[in-house]
């Protein structure tokens, strides 16, 4: 297939890391033997104007490759551009914070509607996220499939804490916590720290920064790394005995299913999407407004096995190639004229 891929982010020059999901998807679509083209924003900055300017490389790419299927990362406003850009099948996939735009604001739900009604195929990463977005737009049920965006376990694959430690400069004794992410209000990273301070056992890494990073420093037993380019979020994830994502609403949770693939225990929100994917055995879901339960959850993964084999196992399930699999098949399909 001919395949022109849409998305509003995507790894760039200063944002290696932004959207790197989209573009392990790509890669393994390529390595499938499908011939790609891409108009995609590789940047955090720039305002509206990278996005007119996403819609304008849209359609040039469209005329010129004349593409079997377009494929767009989010739906508003990657989706909807797609749809000006291109008469050919649109599959879009849906990540979390568009769903939660066409909720709150009625512009955004009608150029939401919009791209719905034009897809062939929408695919949420989750099934909470999908039943969100059919709230929302109920237009989407007849069409929305539940695929996750997958994790590279190449990439991340177990390996020895102490030599990790040593390559990152952790120091510390006691259970190893890792908080991977944006130091904001929806990551709860204050009452995962509350928490962490009541049991006094251990030390706590916040790798990534954001508004909050203030009221965190100068914690005893926490410390902050700040934000780290992709490539050396293994050797953390690594590094940690427990990784904690206990997000006030999660849609996937990709760093949690790292942290699985990594062989590491997790705490995550019984809020999203990490409800479809860590067992029992791999780590600890948790009410994220409950702090005497976080705190808790701390204890139990703590008490988990190190490495996790069983959080490695539960991770295979959403291997990257598999995902990419499951995307190609709605690819085609929506090239053929046909719904699931």
């Amino acid at each position: 297939m001919r395949i022109l891929l849409v998305s509003q982010m995507y790894p760039g020059p200063d944002d290696p890391d932004l959207g790197v999901f989209v573009a392990n998807l790509e890669r393994e679509l390529a390595t499938r033997g499908h011939e790609l083209e891409r108009a995609v924003v590789d940047r955090r900055t720039g305002g509206w104007s990278r996005h007119l300017a996403l819609a304008r490389d849209a359609r040039r790419a469209a005329r010129k490759f004349r593409p079997d299927v377009v494929y767009a990362h989010f739906l508003v406003p990657a989706g909807f551009l797609a749809t000006l850009a291109s008469r050919a099948p649109l599959v879009v996939t849906a990540h979390g914070q568009d769903v939660e735009n066409a909720r709150r604001n009625r512009a955004l739900r009608v150029a939401t509607r919009h791209v719905v009604r034009r897809a062939s195929a929408v695919v949420a990463v989750s099934h909470w996220l999908r039943d969100r977005l059919e709230e929302a737009v109920p237009e989407a049920a007849a069409k929305t499939e539940v695929v996750d965006c997958g994790v590279d376990l190449e990439r991340f694959a177990p390996r020895d804490s102490g030599e990790a430690r040593a390559e990152v400069g952790w120091h510390g004794d006691g259970t190893a916590f890792l908080c991977l992410g944006t130091l904001s209000e929806r990551k709860n990273v204050l009452r995962l720290a509350r928490a962490f301070e009541r049991r006094g056992e251990g030390t706590l890494r916040f790798v990534g920064d954001g508004p909050l990073r203030e009221a965190l420093e100068g914690r005893p037993g926490i410390e902050l790394a700040g934000r780290v380019t992709h490539d050396e979020v293994p050797a953390w994830i690594a590094a940690s005995d427990v990784l904690c994502q206990p997000s006030l609403a999660e849609p996937f949770g990709l760093a949690t299913l790292e942290a699985m693939a990594s062989a590491r225990s997790v705490v995550a929100t019984r809020v999203g999407g990490p409800t479809e994917f860590v067992t029992p055995e791999s780590g600890v879901l948790v009410d994220p407004e409950d702090e005497d339960g976080l705190r808790s959850a701390l204890s139990q993964a703590a008490a988990l096995p190190r490495p996790n084999g069983a959080a490695r196992a539960a991770a295979g399930d959403h291997d990257v190639k598999l995902q990419a699999a499951r995307v190609e098949a709605i690819l085609e399909r929506a090239v053929r004229g046909l719904r699931a």
